[in-house]
């Protein structure tokens, strides 16, 4: 029987491989020159340069296990729909939001119309929306959106338009030169623009109109005046996929869709976005139960109407589709820059990292975009024996109320049910991580699972990338700091992973788990060789001596095939090259505070919390990150005092490094320092953005003054350090 889908090697990698075989060979004669050349003088900064290069040494070796052999998936569709017809599985989708202010319900209700208007039949797919910040204001939307469906669903079939959000779609669409089908595409486009006019207006004026709460029952769940933190359980269906009433305005019947609030008391722990999950996990299975759960942010909407049956490739083949426990898709979004001004658009993870991981046992679990068998979800192990019921969710018949179903589920979103079970343990998305989504991903691959990787010709999922800088340095921190707790946890991918699954999968998921420990020799390669070009202590070969070979060769060599690859994707020369500035950043902000808050928190100093990254950015601030300037704001953050004390203490030592070096009348020539200086001098223009927002921008988004004059302090203060 044909297979429906296929596995490739990615092509070109022999050139990898023989530029990663050199590289090696180049990193192993640095540490063999550092540590057998240690000088008298400044031995102490010497060894520390050897201590770094190990690690950078060791941390690449681990890359290599998501670079080695990548491989690409292919769907055969017309294969699926000649086996199976539309006798396909049902599926439950869930769209997880937690504040009406970062997370605005237009763009949640965006998200939501994409995902209901998939080209699968609709009477086989249920959305869930789970809103963990219990706001009226995102029920009031989820409402109109229940409306608006009747006809956005139609016409998106009738045009088979993409993407399905309607945001996307009319902000990037041209009028259809049929007058038919402009007269149509108007009428939807004004109910559309006129729909999220009243929900904006209602989120402005914080008030939902008493004449619209009376539409529907669920409105009174906000009488008794709840908070966020501070509600009942609410679970309430907005379209009942099973009523035969519940059609568009062609007559089809229309997708199932629910709202839930799990209870939240301020005495109990909600476990943020993981509760949320298994709230869903389990209020879905009193109304659909379906086999296929499809996870999404509310930022993430769908691009690709045939992502299901993308996925349904994988989970129905007849040779692999058994062992298969989730279908992975990458993180795209639409609104980076031409030049990735954050190096946000993560072009080579998607196109190579992540498939690198799914040739060695499967992606990670990325938190969004993600399908994944329900009864795996809930801790199932792999068996070679083990039968799908692939029916589950369509032959239940109905044998309650929907009312007396909403209160069932309501009983399964309380406080006090996961209270001695093994909720967020062994069953569901686990809880006690920021990073929920990696450690149940690293579970399900232990528990004998794989998972696969689509990364379609048409992108699945588009989402909102950071638009600041401070945005970016929040969400990286959380990743970074998610990481490295499980990797110092007995979760530890090398302790836990270890007869379970593969040595290079357990690489894998480690390369991300160590991203917060680059910080401290990244922060020391920016320091020290600067401040030993200032003092006149050399700590690279001098030009003359054959050991500078093995230094540059892996240098040059490493940023050339990055730069290529990054063109090779899709990217520009200074997109790289602005990718490379953030790289730096991440490391010595992002990467250290998400270090030094794990730490915090193993020593029971700190508690793990869950900041939601903002979706929307001011008029000003969306000006800026238009024309690709860096933002910084008005706050002093610590973020920002150590990216500009770095950029300013290597422009005074380049420029006292070099004032010394052509004023010591050869007592310090530049052919000992000739490394040092070139690393310094290309820090020095990394960072001119820094510079630029330090002295001479005037506008609201330069780093402010207070971080200026408390960064020169910390430069003077580093001055007076010796180095031993």
């Amino acid at each position: 029987m044909e297979r429906l889908f296929s596995t490739e090697k990615v092509g070109g990698r022999a050139l990898y491989k023989l530029q990663a075989v050199t590289v090696f060979v180049g990193i192993c004669l640095v540490l063999y020159y550092r540590a057998t050349h240690v000088p008298v003088a400044g031995t102490a900064a010497w060894l520390g340069m050897l201590a770094a290069e190990l690690w950078f040494g060791f941390y690449w070796v681990l890359t290599q296990s998501v670079r080695w052999r990548p491989i690409r998936r292919r769907t055969f569709k017309d294969r699926l729909a000649a086996r199976y017809g539309e006798r396909l599985p049902c599926v439950d989708i869930f769209v997880c939001t937690a504040d009406p202010q970062s997370e605005p319900p237009s763009l949640v209700m965006a998200t939501v119309l994409s995902l209901m208007a998939y080209n699968y039949p609709p009477e086989k797919l249920n959305v869930y929306l789970s809103d963990d910040g219990g706001s009226i204001f995102t029920f009031y939307a989820l409402w109109e959106t229940s409306s608006f469906a009747k006809h956005w669903l139609p016409f998106c079939r009738r045009y088979s338009i993409e993407p399905r959000s309607p945001a996307a779609y009319f902000a990037g669409s041209d009028k259809p030169n049929d007058p038919r089908g402009l007269e149509e595409w108007s009428f939807v486009k004004g109910l559309y623009e006129e729909m999220t006019e009243r929900i904006d207006f209602a989120v402005r004026s914080a008030n939902v109109p008493e004449e619209i709460r009376e539409n529907h029952k669920g409105f009174s769940e906000w009488n008794t005046g709840i908070t966020s933190k501070d509600h009942q359980p609410i679970v309430q269906v907005l379209i009942d996929g099973k009523d035969r009433h519940a059609v568009d305005d062609k007559g089809n019947v229309l997708p199932t869709l629910v709202y839930m609030a799990r209870e939240k008391r301020t005495q109990y722990d909600h476990n943020f976005k993981a509760g949320a999950m298994n709230a869903l996990i389990r209020v879905s299975s009193v109304f659909s139960d379906s086999p296929i759960i499809l996870n999404v942010d509310c930022d993430m909407y769908s691009t690709n109407s045939d992502a299901i049956r993308d996925a349904m490739c994988f989970f129905l083949d007849q040779e692999m589709g058994h062992k298969i426990a989730f279908v992975q898709h990458p993180q795209n979004y639409n609104n980076m820059t031409k030049n990735n001004i954050y190096g946000n658009s993560f072009t080579v993870l998607n196109q190579v990292e992540l498939r690198g991981c799914d040739g060695v046992g499967g992606p990670f679990y990325l938190g969004t975009g993600c399908f994944h068998r329900r009864e795996v979800l809930c801790g199932r192990r792999f068996t070679n024996d083990y039968k799908e019921d692939w029916d589950r969710g369509i032959k239940e018949k109905r044998e309650l109320s929907i009312d007396q179903i909403e209160e069932k589920a309501k009983s399964l979103a309380t406080c006090i049910y996961e209270h001695n079970t093994q909720w967020g343990n062994d069953i569901g998305v686990k809880y006690g991580f920021p990073a929920e989504d990696v450690i149940t991903g690293l579970t399900i691959h232990c528990r004998g699972w794989k998972s696969v990787y689509n990364n379609p010709p048409r992108e699945a999922f588009t989402g909102v990338g950071p638009t600041t800088l401070a945005q970016t340095i929040l969400q990286h921190k959380r990743w970074s700091e998610g990481n490295f707790s499980i990797f110092l946890s007995k979760y530890c991918p090398f302790i836990f992973g270890n007869g379970s699954i593969s040595l290079q999968q357990q690489m894998a998921y480690s390369v991300y788990g160590l991203w917060a420990p680059n910080s401290l020799p990244t922060l020391y390669y920016l320091i020290i060789p600067a401040m030993g070009l200032l003092k006149g202590i050399p700590l690279f070969p001098e030009v003359m001596s054959p050991w500078i070979m093995p230094y540059i060769y892996v240098s040059v060599v490493k940023n050339i095939y990055s730069a290529y690859e990054a063109l090779l994707y899709g990217d520009t020369l200074r997109g790289w090259w602005n990718g490379q500035r953030m790289w730096m950043i991440r490391r010595i902000t992002s990467y250290l505070y998400g270090g030094i808050d794990t730490v915090r928190k193993m020593l029971g100093l700190s508690k793990m919390g869950f900041v939601i990254s903002p979706k929307v950015s001011d008029e000003d601030e969306s000006k800026r990150y238009g024309q690709e300037i860096m933002e910084f704001g008005t706050s002093s953050s610590p973020d920002y005092v150590i990216i500009a004390s770095i950029a300013l203490l290597n422009l005074v030592c380049l420029v006292g490094g070099l004032c010394r070096i052509f004023t010591s009348g050869g007592n310090m020539p530049l052919n000992g320092f000739f490394l040092q200086v070139i690393l310094c001098g290309l820090l020095v223009i990394i960072n001119i953005p820094i510079y630029e927002a330090m002295f001479l921008r005037k506008d609201r988004g330069r780093i402010p003054f207070s971080v200026t004059l408390t960064s020169i302090g910390f430069v003077m203060l580093a001055l007076f350090v010796p180095l031993f």
